[in-house]
């Protein structure tokens, strides 16, 4: 539902959209539609959105926003995005309130990955 005045959609760059979108898939089970073969969206994962062909990447180092996944399992959720092919830049470490992690997907975009759960 779209909701007056509230983030509605996210877009982040992609060197590759193929390899993005093969990343996502695997490690989350994320279904894309296509709209030409320079941009891919998403839905359903929490805030839609949508990848775009650029050289670009998103990183918190050259100052962009960071978007952070919930996981009740944090080892596990590591595990399928290494298997995925993804790169864990931060590991596991405390923060008031949880544990997280840093990854980049294979296009080098940032994410984030939190729980709440101890191991």
């Amino acid at each position: 539902m779209n909701e007056h005045e509230k983030i509605n959609y996210i877009e982040f760059p992609s060197k590759n959209i193929t390899e993005t979108k093969a990343f996502f898939e695997a490690a989350f089970g994320w279904v894309f539609e296509d709209y030409g073969p320079e941009y891919t969206a998403f839905s359903g994962q929490g805030l839609d959105g949508g990848f775009y062909k650029s050289d670009q990447h998103s990183s918190t180092s050259n100052g962009a926003a960071l978007v952070v996944f919930y996981s009740n399992n944090l080892e596990s959720t590591l595990a399928k995005i290494q298997e995925s092919g993804g790169s864990i830049v931060k590991p596991i470490f405390p923060f008031p309130g949880g544990r997280r992690f840093h990854f980049n997907e294979p296009c080098g975009n940032e994410f984030a990955v939190w729980s709440d759960v101890s191991s």
